[in-house]
C-alpha cells in the first residue's frame, strides 16, 4: 500500500479518533508540526532562490536549516542533522566560508516561506497568528540540556514580519523534538545510517531509499547494513522484527519524550492547536507530493500502527 493511501485513510479516521493520552496527542499534533515546516525543504520558490545563490537544491536545504549552527562547524553539525550526508555537509561548508553566507541562505529561505504559505495554504496564516505568542512562550519555558541544535536558534534575532515569527516558533517545536528523538537513537547505539535502514523499513519504503534520498553514499549504506547485521537487526539487507520492533520503540519513546511542549500548552489549547493546524497542514502535505513526491517528508506520512 503506497503512503498516499495511508494519507487519504488518515483523513478519514481524522474526525473519529479520540485523543485520550498525551502520548497520543504528542504524536498526532507532531505531524501537523511537521507539515507546517516541512514543506518549504522543496519547495519551488525555495529552491530557486537557492540555486540563484549558486546552490543546488539539497544543499540549500541543509544551508537554510542549518544556519543557525554553522559557526560549529561541520562535524558538529553533522552530529546535529543526524542523517545527513556528512560529504553533503562537508562540500556545503566549502562553498559557504563565513556565517554571513549561512544566513543569507537563511533568509533566502523565509522569504519563501513568507510567500508559500499565503498561496498554497493561507488558512494556516490565521492559525499561526492565533498561537502565535502560546507557542513562543512554550518555547521560552522549554528545557534546552542536550538540544544544541534547536537552541541555536534562539541566538537569531527574532522576525519582525509577524507570521514569519510564528512559523518560526513552531520550527523550533519541531528542532526540539528533533533533538529529542536523536537523542533516543543514539541511545539505542545507532547512528544515523542505521537509523535511517530502520526508519526505511518500519515506513515500507522499498530499498534505501530513505538513506539515498538523504545524500548518503553507497559505501556508508553497505556499511549500515552490515554493522545492523552484526547488531542483530537485519539479516543481509532486510531488517527483521527485531529491527522493526526497536524503530517502533524509538517512535514511542520519542512521543513520551516529546510531550513537554503540549503539556505547558496545555491540554485544551493542544487540542485548539491540532484543530486549527491539521486542516492547512494537509494541504501544505500535499504540497509535497506534488514538488517532491509521495515519499519525502516521512515524518508526516502515517507511521507504524497509525497505517492499520
Amino acid at each position: 500500500m503506497f503512503p498516499w493511501i495511508f494519507h487519504l485513510r488518515y483523513v478519514e479516521l481524522m474526525n473519529e479518533v479520540h485523543v485520550s493520552s498525551w502520548e497520543e496527542l504528542s504524536r498526532r499534533a507532531a505531524r501537523s508540526v511537521q507539515s507546517t515546516i516541512g514543506w518549504i525543504f522543496w519547495d519551488p520558490g525555495a529552491v530557486a532562490r537557492y540555486e540563484q545563490s549558486g546552490l543546488a537544491a539539497g544543499l540549500g536545504y541543509i544551508a537554510a536549516r542549518g544556519a543557525p549552527f554553522a559557526g560549529a562547524g561541520p562535524s558538529a553539525l553533522t552530529s546535529a542533522l543526524g542523517s545527513i550526508s556528512p560529504l553533503g555537509i562537508a562540500i556545503l561548508f566549502d562553498l559557504l566560508t563565513t556565517t554571513e553566507g549561512w544566513l543569507n541562505i537563511w533568509e533566502l529561505r523565509n522569504e519563501a516561506v513568507l510567500e508559500g504559505l499565503r498561496s498554497y495554504a493561507p488558512a494556516i496564516v490565521d492559525a499561526l497568528h492565533e498561537f502565535s505568542d502560546d507557542v513562543w512562550k512554550v518555547v521560552g519555558e522549554l528545557p534546552l540540556a542536550g538540544r544544541p541544535f534547536c537552541a541555536s536558534h534562539l541566538d537569531l534575532p527574532r522576525q519582525s514580519d509577524p507570521l514569519l515569527h510564528a512559523w518560526h516558533g513552531v520550527n523550533f517545536i519541531r528542532e526540539w523534538r528533533g533533538d529529542t528523538h536523536w537523542a533516543i537513537v543514539a541511545g539505542h547505539s545507532l547512528n544515523g545510517q542505521e537509523a535511517s535502514i530502520l526508519h526505511n523499513a518500519w515506513l515500507g519504503y522499498e530499498g534505501d531509499w530513505l538513506s539515498a534520498s538523504r545524500g548518503n553514499s553507497p559505501q556508508d549504506i553497505d556499511a549500515a547494513w552490515k554493522s545492523l547485521a552484526l547488531k542483530g537487526l537485519a539479516e543481509g539487507r532486510t531488517v527483521n522484527k527485531t529491527g522493526l520492533d526497536l524503530r517502533q520503540l524509538i517512535e514511542d519513546e520519542t512521543d513520551r519524550a516529546t510531550e513537554v511542549p503540549w503539556r505547558l500548552l496545555g491540554w485544551q489549547r493542544s487540542l485548539e492547536f491540532i484543530q486549527y493546524f491539521e486542516p492547512p497542514s494537509e494541504l501544505l502535505l500535499q504540497r509535497v507530493n506534488e514538488t517532491a513526491g509521495i515519499q519525502y517528508q516521512p515524518a508526516s506520512r502515517l507511521q507504524g500502527r497509525d497505517r492499520l
